[in-house]
């Protein structure tokens, strides 16, 4: 089996038991002070000790995977707590210690979740669908919960989307699987230039979107992926949902408005277009005039980006990740 990509432990771990491998995943659940790994990274296991993920960086690694293949034994599920020393703590690139707590669960083996219900979200994850991992500690029950799911562990699934966070409600660990982010940049210009590497590295898939080939080159955008149809196609053919966010930086209304359209009639969490405040008002007298509404016409964050006083495209770019990211992490903020 190639080497799993690193957000890919559940695919790992369901490729490890359909190829006759048993498999355990161990999710950490609750963190304290400076933990290494945020809540719901995760850490596959087989019998045979490879491994996919971290739940710690590497600082309580070895005693997650002992407990793992206990787990293969005897068939039983398991919560571990481990507390980071500040020795420790430095080792892996933190200030200072904390503690963890882990949820360890063989696959298929006892009261372990089955193949059926690790395929059934890893197919969610596919289809970039959202849905929690629901586990209960003290019965074992599971449940996978979508944005659609009625009930309590619906409306509480619905909220750990929003969040984008990983925790307990009440007696329930969600375990929040949204589909990765990504980033539709209309218009191979400067500013782009500077945004696609930036946003690689907040953990964007980015696409740059432009027909004009002398723009849009490989040379100028080495390893992105670049889209020549029409900006409306483009986007159609790369996807719009709430885990997509949108740039328009052409400064043509020929190229821009065909996307902005697009995006205004999908659930995007985020729409900046470039362009002044003078720009902007031509702009929003335009969209009126085909008569989209002015509710919609108020989702645009224009002129685009955080007001840093920013002036080179670098800056101008980071002013676009810093507004993308406000909106994203609070989305009350969001027109």
């Amino acid at each position: 089996m190639a080497e799993p990509a690193p957000d890919q432990i559940p695919e790992a771990a369901l490729a490890w038991v359909r190829a006759g491998r048993r498999a355990a995943l161990a999710t950490v659940v609750e963190t304290w002070g400076s933990a290494p790994r945020p809540r719901g990274s995760q850490l596959a296991i087989t019998e045979d000790a490879e491994m996919a993920g971290s739940v710690s960086g590497g600082c309580v690694e070895g005693a997650v995977v002992a407990e793992a293949l206990e787990a293969l034994e005897d068939g039983r599920p398991r919560m571990l707590e481990f507390g980071v020393s500040d020795e420790d703590a430095f080792a892996v690139g933190l200030a200072c210690g904390g503690r963890i707590r882990v949820l360890v669960e063989p696959i298929a083996v006892g009261d372990g979740p089955s193949e059926g219900l690790i395929a059934d979200l890893v197919a969610a994850r596919a289809a970039r669908r959202p849905v929690v991992y629901a586990v209960n500690p003290e019965s074992w029950e599971r449940h996978l919960v979508g944005a659609e799911s009625p009930g309590p562990l619906g409306d509480a699934a619905r909220a750990a989307f929003v969040e984008d966070r990983s925790g307990f409600a009440e007696d329930w660990f969600l375990g929040v699987h949204n589909p990765p982010l990504r980033m539709a940049v209309v218009g191979a210009v400067h500013i782009a230039q500077a945004l696609v590497p930036m946003a690689r590295l907040a953990g964007y898939d980015v696409a740059v979107i432009d027909p004009r080939e002398a723009f849009a080159s490989p040379a100028r955008f080495p390893g992105t992926a670049l889209l020549g149809d029409w900006p409306d196609t483009a986007l159609g053919t790369f996807g719009l949902d709430t885990r997509t966010a949108v740039v328009t930086l052409t400064h043509d209304p020929k190229l821009d408005d065909p996307a902005i359209r697009a995006a205004l009639r999908s659930p995007v969490f985020y729409l900046g277009c470039l362009g002044s405040t003078r720009t902007h008002a031509k702009r929003v007298a335009r969209l009126e005039a085909e008569g989209i509404a002015t509710c919609d016409i108020a989702r645009i964050h224009a002129p685009v980006g955080a007001d840093i006083g920013a002036q080179s495209p670098a800056e101008i770019a980071i002013s676009i990740l810093a507004q993308i990211t406000e909106r994203l992490r609070h989305p009350d903020t969001r027109p």
